[in-house]
């Protein structure tokens, strides 16, 4: 579990971890956890036979969103493109000894198969009972629990303002997101993938499109493909090839906490006032988004504690009320690369500037959705198509179009 200084980070040395100059055919921008599952399927996939280059200027990653993710997997979407990417995500995490296993050892994920609670109250019952209709369609194992069944299953909660619940059978839980992005990486690297520690200055285009890259180290990298997966960055990449995102970095505070009383068989709970909570080992974590929710710096990782006190602890203690007697052990903030558009990501090929992918905006789902993002992008710079799982919905022309594909459950 990460624990991150009131402090900004200090600047990364300025080495590559690969110096390697020239020509690749696939240049991807970022090696978190959504570049580097991009880079394994490219490796993976028999049918590729080119040169991948993965620039990432931080290969500690101690400031990325992927390290500083709560890292949890759920099925309970409103958008049927993101309950099959959910879907898919798990049944990698589930298969991650045989998809991530180097030299016969595979990353410990310390996969928790659990449940999402979502928690309404009479004013959002209608909604999420919308939200498990369209899930059950999908083929979600969930099931809504009224207050009684509620109060028999879960009988150290408080229900008093709660109309409904909602909750899956399986296909949800937790996971460790290092790990997961070490495996992607090491495999990715094994298959030939060159990771470049640099950052990425400057998108070189032409008529046709990208044609490389200026690092920061001075070399530059020519290329037949580019995907920017900068996460907080993504905006001003994507600018310099004269594409607009609405994207933009949101902060998030984690607090971690014990509590004094016994706590069994706790899920990840999404309670209606938006704060959320679950068991990590023998401790919990929790957040709430910020009201008001603004874009920050991608270097403000300053936390804030008047959240804490002044509205999480309060809404913990009303939920469940053995969290009266808990005690704050450690805290991070991180960044949702945050789509202020419609919360949903911005995945695949730039309908004009063709050679252009993107895979932005993920907005606090990057960790779950990588295992199903990073193979539809392999895909369509492979074969020029989804082949796998259909991501178009998710595809930028929504942005041009003026269609938002909302995502309703966002925590």
């Amino acid at each position: 579990m990460p624990f991150m200084p009131d402090q900004p980070p200090q600047s990364a040395e300025t080495t590559t971890e690969n110096s390697t100059a020239g020509r690749y055919d696939v240049v991807i921008a970022g090696g978190g956890v959504i570049g580097s599952a991009c880079a394994y399927f490219l490796a993976e996939n028999p049918d590729f036979e080119g040169s991948v280059a993965v620039i990432e200027p931080d290969p500690s990653y101690q400031y990325s969103a992927s390290a500083l993710s709560a890292s949890s997997i759920r099925q309970q979407f409103s958008s049927p493109v993101n309950i099959a990417i959910s879907q898919f995500g798990m049944a990698f995490l589930k298969s991650a000894d045989e998809h991530l296993a180097l030299d016969g050892v595979a990353p410990d994920l310390g996969l928790v198969e659990s449940t999402y609670l979502y928690l309404a109250t009479q004013a959002g019952n209608a909604g999420l009972c919308d939200n498990t209709s369209i899930q059950k369609q999908c083929g979600v194992a969930c099931h809504q629990l009224l207050p009684d069944a509620l109060s028999t299953r879960f009988p150290w909660m408080n229900f008093e303002d709660i109309a409904l619940g909602a909750v899956t059978e399986h296909g949800e839980g937790w996971f460790d997101a290092y790990q997961l992005l070490m495996g992607f990486r090491a495999r990715a690297r094994a298959g030939g993938v060159d990771y470049i520690r640099a950052r990425v200055e400057q998108v070189v285009c032409s008529s046709s499109g990208v044609s490389g890259v200026k690092l920061g180290n001075g070399e530059t990298i020519t290329c037949s493909s580019f995907v920017n997966a900068t996460g907080c960055h993504a905006r001003e990449i994507a600018q310099q090839a004269g594409i607009e995102l609405p994207v933009f970095p949101r902060k998030r505070c984690v607090f971690v906490f014990e509590c004094a009383h016994p706590v069994e068989g706790c899920p990840l709970v999404v309670d209606p006032s938006g704060l959320w909570f679950r068991p990590e080992g023998h401790q919990f974590i929790c957040g709430i988004p910020p009201n008001p929710d603004v874009n920050v710096a991608p270097d403000d990782f300053m936390v804030d504690h008047d959240l804490f006190e002044e509205q999480i602890w309060p809404l913990l203690a009303e939920r469940v009320p053995a969290f009266a007697e808990i005690r704050v052990t450690n805290y991070w903030a991180g960044h949702y690369d945050y789509n202020v558009f419609d919360q949903n990501a911005i995945v695949g090929a730039h309908p004009t500037v063709k050679n252009f992918y993107l895979a932005n905006g993920f907005s606090g789902h990057g960790l779950q959705q990588a295992p199903a993002v990073g193979r539809g992008l392999s895909e369509q710079i492979t074969y020029g198509e989804y082949r796998s799982l259909d991501l178009s919905p998710l595809g930028y022309q929504r942005i041009l179009d003026n269609a938002p594909l909302v995502e309703r459950n966002c925590i």
